[in-house]
């Protein structure tokens, strides 16, 4: 049985991808981590909980070898707005996270180790329509930096190494469960929360502001999914794009106005834009499609109905 490390598991996507990572190889099996956060009731009661930071490399080969990891999924990243504020907290924990956890795995012959990326790699100069997986990667952003260097390492470590290392490039994640932590993509998130409360909200960036977007759901699917797949079968390793809807700040407040018709939007763009116009409107990603099967289930519309009807229900009860 495999037995998996969790790095930043009480984040956006840490939180409700450990759940099910033990739902699937055992709440024993799978170790969760944090650095300062604490985690929820029910991340700490399910399975191990173990706070240290990737950035001590002696504490991560202590706790690898405590527990007999042989696969790290790391989720822990300073994301794009606060890494902007704080540019050399993100090259540390990015960056000399990241190479802890690949030194750590190749001295331990790990099984296996995924490192998320982010549409963040891609710069002003990329094709924004579309963007095909091979592209120009000129980022704007210290976490653009750090992303583009982390899917470089992996690619390296696979070739010099042998090491199985994985990753794709997410786009921006919208989630009924844990609010965002300091990402250009926020309003996503934050317009449904709003909308539930109070019936209106200001948004950081213009109403034709398109981007790439997924639910929590698909994004889950998507890791494991390619924490499962074949390794002689992909081509890529560290840099898939993944897609499953794009749409404009204006498209999203429509796709509310639906099921919320008193819902009032007014645009209040600030330094937060200038980020978002140097990411994709589009992603191609028909090499995760071809090499692994990729396939998102959820549409705009659809993840709006899901995400209004379980915040609602939280609203009720007075947990929002």
């Amino acid at each position: 049985m495999k037995k998996i490390l969790v790095i930043g598991s009480v984040g956006q996507i840490g939180s409700e991808f450990t759940l099910d990572l033990r739902k699937i190889y055992g709440n024993e099996n799978v170790i969760a981590n944090g650095r300062k956060t604490k985690p929820s009731e029910k991340l700490l009661k399910s399975g191990p909980f173990e706070f240290f930071s990737a950035t001590n490399k002696g504490d991560l080969e202590f706790y690898c070898k405590k527990y007999n990891i042989d696969t790290i999924v790391n989720m822990a990243a300073i994301l794009s707005v606060v890494g902007e504020d704080k540019p050399m907290l993100a090259w540390d924990v990015n960056m000399n996270g990241l190479i802890n956890v690949l030194e750590v795995a190749r001295d331990m012959k790990m099984e296996q180790v995924l490192v998320p990326s982010s549409i963040a790699v891609f710069g002003p100069e990329t094709p924004v329509n579309n963007t095909p997986q091979e592209t120009i990667l000129r980022p704007t952003t210290m976490y653009g930096v750090t992303k583009v260097a982390g899917e470089l390492l992996g690619d390296y470590y696979v070739r010099k190494y042998g090491l199985d290392v994985r990753g794709l490039r997410y786009p921006g994640i919208i989630s009924n469960e844990t609010l965002p932590g300091g990402g250009t993509t926020d309003y996503a998130v934050a317009i449904y929360y709003e909308a539930i409360k109070n019936k209106k909200y200001t948004c950081f960036v213009k109403e034709d502001t398109q981007l790439p977007m997924m639910y929590m759901p698909d994004c889950i699917k998507a890791t494991i999914d390619l924490m499962q797949a074949d390794f002689s079968k992909l081509k890529h390793h560290s840099d898939f794009n993944v897609g499953a809807m794009s749409f404009t700040a204006g498209e999203l407040a429509a796709s509310i106005k639906k099921y919320i018709p008193e819902f009032e939007i007014t645009y209040a763009p600030d330094h937060r834009q200038a980020i978002a116009d140097s990411w994709p409107n589009s992603v191609d990603d028909s090499a995760a499609r071809e090499e692994w099967g990729w396939r998102p289930a959820y549409d705009l519309d659809a993840m709006t109905q899901d995400m209004l009807k379980v915040l609602g229900e939280k609203h009720k009860k007075g947990l929002l």
